[in-house]
Formats: structure tokens, C-alpha cells, sequence
């Protein structure tokens, strides 16, 4: 059956994931507006707790799963306890040197009121982050984080969704402030993330994978754009940097000033670099991290796939491409 003989146009459905995403954020911003005092008391128990135990269970505890990993990777570390198994075994690893968070839509979660009082006999402070006031875990817990919510996205009010989103950014704030609190640094998470994109990104530098020397398209402004043309073709970075006589960088021609020169004039015999070049580019430093070039690439509203390297000076000293950032994952 097609989605119009359903009753399910596209419009509709473009319109509904539209109604989902601002009652979502209708509902983080709600919980933004409703924080007080407790969420600081929140940072000061987890900031002095050797460890953190996130639990909950069903979609509260998949949110605490996450918070957890969130936690441990900037500088808190953490590990989500099952609410079961914690009773069959896995509370041996808390000491009253922790601290508990736990996750509740209903403030009244089976599993969590089993769990709470085995938390207390441990002198483990506990962190609620719940969907009611009036639930029996909100009367127990040690600070209570609101993440309540006026409805669920879903159109029966069922489905789990603004919560788990409230309930998540909610955690969030917590692990992302106590970050700042620990000052725990972009270095400290670059060795948190060794591995993959991520951790190259915040861990080598441009100049570690930039071209330079004689492999760097250089032509000065005066040339012709003939000229500029065939170095950009012989050294295949895809683009020229054009340098005055010492060195220092006051343009760049990428592939698509040609394209665009190309497509403005049927005669470029008198065409001079300078009158096609991009004066004051973009430029990165050799000793950023790739991650700042790549952000530097991407986050523009037209986005460019090669940045020139310069030195204090001005100098240039290198080109990086976007490919290049990829590749040293290689």
C-alpha cells in the first residue's frame, strides 16, 4: 500500500517529525527553566565521589547508559549499574566514597525502590534525575533533579521520547559542567579517545599531516592566471597560494575560482592572479589540532576544502586539505 493510500502524505510526515522535534526541545527547554540550586549540589556530591553509578532500567536505563559513558569520558569516571543485577551481586563495587544517579520517568520504578535502600545502607548520596515530584523516589533521593514533562511526544503521550530527551540533557549539563569544574582540558579528552577520526582529530596537528615544502602550489600575484592554472595542475592540491616575494601569503585560487573564471571570461590571456585571487583567505596555524582545521573547513554556510598553513609571520608554510584530515586515518 502506497503512504497516500495510506493517509500518510509526505507533507504529513515532514510536518508530525517537525511536531516531534519542537515538543522535544519544548521539553529540554522547560527543564532548563525549571534548574535550581539542587543541580549544583548534584555537581558537588559527584565531584567529590570516587566513582559515579548511573542506573535505571527499560529506556531510563539506556539514557543511563549513556550519561555514564558521557561521564567517564570527560574526566568523571563512571559505569551504569543494572538495577537487578546490582542486587544479585554487582552493588559490591560502591563504596561511600560514590555516588548514584538514578533515572525515572514515573518516580515509582519497581526495580529503583528495590535498589534504594541498599544504596542508603552504603552512605551512597543518591542523584534522582525523575519525571515526577510526587513519586516515592523523589522523597528518598538526596537531590532531585526535575525532568519532568507536560507530555510525551508520541500523540498517545506513551511513547518515551521528550522524557528520555529531557532526561539525557539533563545529564548532560551534569557531566559537561562537572568538566569544567574538574577543569579537565581538550587535552585530557584526546587521551580519553586515542582511537579512530576522534582522536586524531585532538591529538595530531596540522602540521603533522599538512604538504609542505616544494609540494606547496605557490605563485606571486602578479602572474598570469595561465600560469596559476598549470600549478595548480602540476602540484594536485587543488589550489595555489599566492605569496608575495617573501613568502608571506595574500591570496589563494582553489579549483573553483577557476571553474568560475572559466565560466566569466572566454579570453584569460590578460587575466593577472591577482585579479582572480580570494585577498586575506582563511588560514590555519601548523601547531592547531586537525579537529580546528577540519571545523574551520566545515562550519561556514559555503563550505571549503582546503585551508592554507601559516607561521607567526605570515609565512606560508604548508597546505591542508580536508582529505588530508581523513586520510591520517589511514
Amino acid at each position: 500500500m502506497s503512504n497516500q493510500r495510506a493517509g500518510v502524505t509526505p507533507d504529513a510526515m515532514l510536518a508530525e517529525a517537525r511536531r516531534i522535534l519542537r515538543a522535544e526541545a519544548d521539553a529540554i527547554a522547560d527543564v532548563a527553566h525549571r534548574i535550581d540550586q539542587q543541580f549544583v549540589h548534584a555537581i558537588e556530591l559527584m565531584r567529590k565521589a570516587r566513582l559515579v553509578a548511573v542506573s535505571g532500567i527499560g529506556k531510563s536505563g539506556i539514557i543511563a547508559q549513556k550519561i555514564a559513558s558521557t561521564l567517564s569520558s570527560v574526566g568523571t569516571p563512571a559505569l551504569f549499574l543494572h538495577p537487578v543485577e546490582a542486587l544479585h551481586g554487582d552493588i559490591g563495587v560502591l563504596t561511600s566514597q560514590d555516588a548514584a544517579i538514578i533515572l525515572s520517568r514515573s518516580g515509582t520504578t519497581q526495580e529503583l525502590v528495590a535498589l534504594v535502600p541498599f544504596l542508603k545502607q552504603r552512605s551512597i548520596p543518591i542523584i534522582g534525575i525523575l519525571g515526577s515530584r510526587s513519586g516515592y523516589l523523589a522523597s528518598v533521593v538526596d537531590v532531585f533533579l526535575d525532568a519532568g514533562v507536560v507530555r510525551e511526544a508520541c500523540p498517545w503521550d506513551t511513547v518515551p521520547s521528550a522524557s528520555t530527551a529531557a532526561a539525557l540533557a539533563l545529564g548532560d549539563a551534569l557531566a559537561l559542567v562537572l568538566m569544567q569544574v574538574r577543569h579537565f582540558t581538550i587535552a585530557d579528552y584526546a587521551r580519553s579517545h586515542p582511537m579512530g577520526q576522534l582522536g586524531r582529530n585532538l591529538s595530531l596537528r596540522v602540521a603533522d599531516v599538512m604538504a609542505t615544502g616544494n609540494a606547496i602550489p605557490t605563485i606571486p600575484p602578479r602572474a598570469s592566471f595561465r600560469d596559476a592554472i598549470i600549478e595548480i595542475s602540476r602540484k594536485g592540491l587543488g589550489c595555489v597560494c599566492v605569496v608575495d616575494d617573501n613568502g608571506k601569503l595574500v591570496g589563494i585560487i582553489t579549483d573553483g575560482d577557476v571553474r568560475r573564471t572559466l565560466e566569466r571570461y572566454e579570453d584569460i590571456r590578460a587575466i593577472t592572479v591577482a585579479d582572480v585571487m580570494t585577498a586575506n583567505p582563511m588560514t590555519i596555524a601548523p601547531e592547531a589540532l586537525l579537529g580546528e582545521a577540519l571545523a574551520t573547513m566545515e562550519r561556514r554556510q559555503r563550505q571549503i576544502g582546503v585551508l592554507p598553513v601559516v607561521d607567526d609571520r605570515g609565512h606560508c608554510v604548508g597546505i591542508i586539505r580536508i582529505h588530508d584530515v581523513v586520510r591520517s586515518t589511514l
